[in-house]
């Protein structure tokens, strides 16, 4: 038990952390567009905007990655699927092919979207960390529809995990204990399943391994 509430706390300071940062962040997206490797496109999850991921977009992008983010998304309260809209939107303005989504929680359903979709033809693969890709039953217990459309119920939510077709190309990472998701993230079918042995929904954004996995599919 105090181990769990002691990844919590870590976890929600994490967040607080780059929530803050995130709020005062001056950095042009566009600084990020050039390089000469595979292309990454950066989803975040709900009420985060894509500089709560910007650690992230700066290491790809300092590898060698054009990292592309969505500035339409906002803070991301918009259903799953106008988000993967807006994600393909930006895709195929940029012309990107052979893209790896990298994505973060409600992130990761929206990328999964964007690979069923009509332009799935795009994405190489995505690394998804703490997906709800079954659900959260908490989400039912949250008055905001942004939430609420994590419940395990949700029509949507069933119908994108229906569609299997593209789960082999798709790298979950999760912790073994997360507090938004009780459920977990393991993907069923998934090119890879990686369960990490800590516990948090955010701060495993900035695991080493998260990484790790990215650039096996991007740079390999």
């Amino acid at each position: 038990m105090w181990r769990r509430l002691s990844w919590w706390i870590a976890d929600y300071a994490y967040a607080a952390y780059w929530q803050v940062r995130a709020a005062f962040g001056r950095r042009d997206p566009a600084d990020f567009r050039t390089g000469v490797l595979v292309p990454v496109i950066i989803i975040p999850g709900v009420y985060e905007t894509w500089r709560f991921m910007q650690p992230l977009v700066t290491v790809l992008h300092g590898r060698g990655h054009p990292v592309h983010v969505v500035e339409t998304l906002s803070n991301n309260r918009r259903p799953v699927l106008e988000t993967a809209r807006l994600v393909t939107e930006v895709m195929v303005a940029h012309g990107m092919t052979d893209a790896v989504i990298v994505a973060h929680s409600k992130g990761g359903l929206a990328g999964k979207a964007v690979m069923t979709g009509a332009e799935g033809r795009r994405v190489r693969a995505m690394v998804a960390v703490a997906a709800p890709f079954g659900g959260s039953r908490y989400a039912r217990l949250f008055p905001a529809r942004s939430v609420r459309a994590f419940a395990p119920s949700d029509p949507d939510l069933l119908e994108l995990a229906r569609r299997r077709e593209v789960n082999d190309r798709i790298v979950s990472v999760y912790a073994s204990f997360d507090p938004h998701i009780p459920e977990g993230s393991e993907l069923a079918g998934a090119r890879k399943n990686v369960r990490l042995d800590t516990g948090g929904h955010f701060r495993i954004l900035a695991d080493p391994r998260v990484l790790d996995e990215i650039a096996a599919l991007a740079e390999t």
